[in-house]
């Protein structure tokens, strides 16, 4: 085994190659294991040998020159030696890693003299420390597992490359397959491909795992299936290629998955939105979209994102969550549920407000589940989300302008309409924007029991942001009207909370009971109060009841419908 880095003629590195063989081909062709691109690179230029002397430059097809002179067959190579090729700078060296703990590391296996100054050499080529023990040597493992990760995604992109070709060869009709059979008839080609290479492939390549990573690549989304499977994971973030972070449980940390290139990502993102009629292109570089699960998805591209394609995907439980899975979380308490089930069916206009991430979809939908069964529902959204239980759906979802800047119908536009489609309750996945007075009216005009969810980080900081979004519409309303209105449409605020060591909690659960000058008055009903962290760094608190009684629970109590007022002790 040993290690190649190509420099370009500027001496400035272009990659790093691991060859776990003993003969390493390099050219133009896509079967050596180093490809140089140039009209002077032929098919087979060079190749590089391992003997028990050391590494060896023959030359092919092609002129090779070392240290500046035309050579056919040059070694045993030392790191200090420098292959030029069509202009290109290639440096040798071996990287076998010792096998036990405090021995000096002899990364050439030559044992002559010049080991000192070799070493030194590759120094600077590679940032490798001189004489340092295994078990500290951090740069040394470094280099190795960058060797590790070029040297998988060499044989990826190679199998990858060798199918496309095989696929156009054979004139592959993918359009008029469906996703098992393409997969089917995929995976099939990359078999072919992989036992077609036979001793070529390095023992220590896991065969099985290089199929499974092609297709995904070819026809799924890539390293980011592995992850989608995971049901510990709910967030998926890639910032670049090469650089992929996830939440689990509330914390974010580093993955060591990684696509092979900006345009494996690219090609993700493009299946992702393709099926939903959208698009995404240097004149629309961002989008919103989801998977078939219903997952969120946001991906946004260079000339906006700098470093490469941007993916972030916001999972959702397969599992549909029910009330009591919150309490099991931890979110809210049995009283707090038993509440919020009779503001919902006794037709209550709630809004869920809350930061990013602080789980206010979740809990529409569990607020969701109290609908009854006999109620026709219209949800609106940008991307469709919402999983309702009931019968009587209907969904709406707004759609983005079409390449010609037409055709866009906004939440503002679906809320207005489905005022006219004989709806019993309207769920409107998040208002941002102008729809909030379309939202507001038609809670003020007899229909009830409408439930969303808002940006806010407290719910008198919702009031204002209710106020923000209403003058957003490009109605000339007084503040007065707006708070008025406001006073008089939304029932029961509950915020949401994410705190810092990745619990959500509902922190309020608040009542509007009216404008006294000029200001909305809230009362909370119920709170979360924090007492600290314990030793592991969880947030320690407890729910309450803050004694008051809502004004709808009283008026329930004197129609004669009978409530537990013991939930507010």
């Amino acid at each position: 085994m040993f290690d190649i880095i190509v420099n370009d003629s500027k001496g400035n590195r272009i990659q790093t190659f691991r060859c776990p063989v003993n003969e390493c081909t390099i050219g133009k062709a896509r079967d050596n294991f180093i490809q140089l691109r140039g009209w002077r690179v032929s098919g087979h230029h060079a190749e590089l040998q391992r003997t028990a002397e050391g590494v060896f430059v023959e030359e092919v097809d092609g002129t090779v020159e070392v240290n500046g002179e035309e050579v056919e067959r040059y070694g045993p190579l030392h790191t200090s030696d420098v292959i030029t090729i069509a202009g290109y700078q290639i440096l040798v060296g071996m990287a076998e890693k010792p096998e036990t703990e405090g021995v000096d590391i002899d990364i050439f296996g030559d044992e002559d003299e010049e080991d000192e100054e070799e070493f030194d050499s590759l120094k600077t080529v590679i940032g490798v420390a001189h004489h340092v023990e295994l078990d500290e040597s951090d740069e040394v493992k470094q280099t190795l597992e960058k060797l590790k990760h070029d040297e998988r995604f060499k044989w990826r992109n190679k199998v990858h490359a060798d199918l496309l070709e095989m696929m156009d060869l054979r004139r592959t009709d993918v359009g008029s397959m469906d996703e098992a059979t393409l997969r089917k008839h995929v995976a099939g080609m990359i078999k072919e491909i992989i036992e077609g290479m036979g001793s070529k492939l390095p023992e220590d390549v896991d065969r099985e795992q290089l199929a499974r990573d092609v297709l995904n690549e070819a026809v799924g989304l890539g390293p980011l299936e592995e992850l989608l499977a995971d049901d510990s994971v709910t967030e998926i973030m890639v910032n670049k290629f090469d650089e992929i972070y996830l939440e689990r449980e509330g914390k974010l940390q580093l993955s060591d998955i990684t696509f092979s290139s900006d345009d494996a990502v690219m090609s993700a993102i493009e299946r992702i939105v393709s099926p939903l009629g959208r698009r995404i292109d240097e004149s629309s570089p961002m989008v919103d979209a989801r998977l078939k699960d219903g997952s969120r998805v946001n991906a946004v591209i260079p000339p906006l994102a700098l470093r490469g394609p941007c993916l972030t995907i916001r999972k959702f439980s397969k599992k549909k969550l029910t009330d009591e899975d919150m309490i099991r979380f931890g979110a809210l308490n049995d009283a707090m549920v038993k509440f919020l089930k009779v503001a919902v069916e006794q037709r209550k206009n709630i809004l869920i407000s809350g930061g990013t991430g602080s789980g206010k979809t979740t809990l529409l939908n569990v607020l969701s589940n109290y609908i009854p069964p006999t109620e026709r529902i219209v949800t609106v959204e940008d991307a469709a989300e919402l999983k309702l239980s009931q019968p009587h759906i209907v969904s709406l979802e707004a759609r983005p302008p079409n390449l010609e800047g037409k055709g866009q119908v906004t939440i503002r536009d679906l809320v207005k309409n489905c005022l006219r489609m004989r709806p019993d309750r309207i769920v409107v996945g998040e208002c941002r924007g102008g729809e909030a007075l379309d939202m507001l009216q038609a809670m003020n005009t007899g229909h009830d029991g409408s439930l969303t969810t808002a940006h806010a980080n407290t719910p008198r900081d919702l009031i204002s942001r209710l106020e923000v979004m209403v003058m957003m519409s490009g109605m000339d309303l007084p503040s007065s009207a707006i708070r008025e209105m406001v006073s008089s449409a939304v029932d029961i605020i509950v915020q949401q909370t994410r705190f810092s060591d990745g619990s959500r909690k509902v922190v309020n659960i608040s009542e509007v009971t009216g404008v006294e000058q000029n200001i909305v008055q809230l009362q909370d009903i119920f709170r979360f109060v924090q007492e600290g962290f314990d030793a592991n760094g969880k947030v320690k608190g407890h729910f309450e009841a803050t004694g008051t009684v809502p004004q709808f629970y009283e008026d329930l109590r004197a129609r004669g419908i009978p409530v537990d007022m013991s939930i507010f002790q």
